[in-house]
């Protein structure tokens, strides 16, 4: 794990994890320096005394120091300054998830738009696996709520729809997300055989929160570390992190984790971007370069003819103007994607002039 300096600011301790206070450790941080912050503090669940099960063994609950609060405006006052030093890491366009539960998600919500934060989003995590209800007095607590921010709302924070959305089976993905907890293979154990950290959360959590909301190389801070779920996966996703840790032992258990885990190669860390997102080519360039000569006929689909003019636009019987503009107007539609429409004859076939488009692309990336 090497610190590194990162597009031009002050020294960064990259993909190492920090011991001490997570606010006093952002403060040393420089401003201004994260694109995403991934937040899971503690939940303040308020517990009186040990949870058992129907057959009286004891539930291996959150009853930890760190997760233990003397009254709810202790933990605001909490919530407030460590929100406060996350928001003066993240740039400009940078966003922060923090996940909750019932007992804190509502106050964490109320404080992010009080310091200004830009709410995007909730999600519901539904858990596939939920633990049981095993007093029989309430529900089953069977799901966590996730908050998605941007730093302002005037922010152009990151989002990969189109690679959501494949991750989807092409469908758009929704704000309610099934995903199983931690068990098995996945939950880490102390040297005991116990759970390493109560809350744990599952690394197929974090790969779809920072697949959806960072690039490749983006600076991931997560000042509630645990066991490095976050620091896993976003090595694996070629994501730079840095992690916040008081425990020892959870900063032990993380570093062993993440010293196993390998990035994935460049071929297999491209996700699938929008149209929108790729370099824009004026049809006129495909006309500069040769790739198309002025008197070149293209043709539509149904037959309708067009030729291509030295200024890169068309002209047919019916109309002229730009790709678009004629094709619509052949269409008598009111829009129409010149790109796909048109064709251009090579040894005798139709060939989408888009396939030239995709070539000067290729040679702009």
């Amino acid at each position: 794990m090497t610190t590194k300096t990162k597009r031009g600011t002050a020294s960064l301790p990259l993909n190492q994890i920090l011991g001490g206070d997570c606010i006093e450790e952002m403060r040393r941080l420089p401003e201004a320096s994260v694109d995403l912050i991934f937040a899971d503090p503690p939940y303040n669940l308020q517990l009186k005394g040990e949870l058992h099960r129907p057959d009286n063994s004891r539930v291996d609950a959150v009853d930890d120091a760190w997760d233990q609060f003397g009254s709810f405006r202790a933990y605001d006052e909490f919530t407030r300054d460590w929100l406060a030093a996350a928001r003066r890491l993240l740039k400009p366009n940078g966003a922060i998830w923090v996940i909750g539960s019932y007992h804190n998600v509502f106050r964490l919500g109320a404080e992010l738009q009080n310091q200004g934060f830009w709410i995007l989003n909730d999600v519901v995590w539904r858990k596939s696996n939920p633990m049981p209800n095993f007093r029989g007095k309430r529900l089953t607590n069977a799901h966590e709520t996730l908050i998605w921010a941007s730093k302002e709302e005037a922010s152009k924070y990151t989002f990969n729809y189109e690679a959501l959305k494949a991750l989807n089976e092409g469908i758009q993905m929704r704000s309610d997300w099934v995903l199983p907890i931690c068990t098995g293979h996945e939950r880490l154990k102390d040297d005991k055989g116990d759970k390493a950290h109560p809350t744990q959360k599952p690394e197929s959590l974090l790969h779809r929160v920072i697949l959806a909301t960072t690039n490749a190389g983006d600076v991931v801070l997560d000042p509630f570390f645990g066991t490095g779920t976050t620091g896993a996966v976003a090595k694996m996703l070629g994501r730079e992190f840095i992690g916040i840790e008081r425990e020892p032992a959870y900063r032990d258990v993380a570093t062993r984790r993440i010293d196993k885990v390998r990035k994935f190669d460049k071929t297999a860390l491209e996700v699938t971007t929008s149209k929108r997102a790729e370099p824009r080519v004026p049809f006129g360039q495909l006309v500069e370069r040769g790739m198309l000569r002025p008197g070149e006929v293209l043709t539509s689909p149904r037959g309708a003819t067009a030729k291509v003019r030295a200024d890169g636009t068309l002209v047919s019987e019916a109309a002229k103007g730009s790709i678009h503009q004629v094709g619509a107007a052949l269409e008598g539609a009111p829009s129409c994607n010149g790109w796909t429409y048109w064709h251009f004859k090579r040894d005798g076939k139709p060939v989408s002039i888009d396939v030239l488009r995709q070539q000067i692309r290729a040679e702009m990336s």
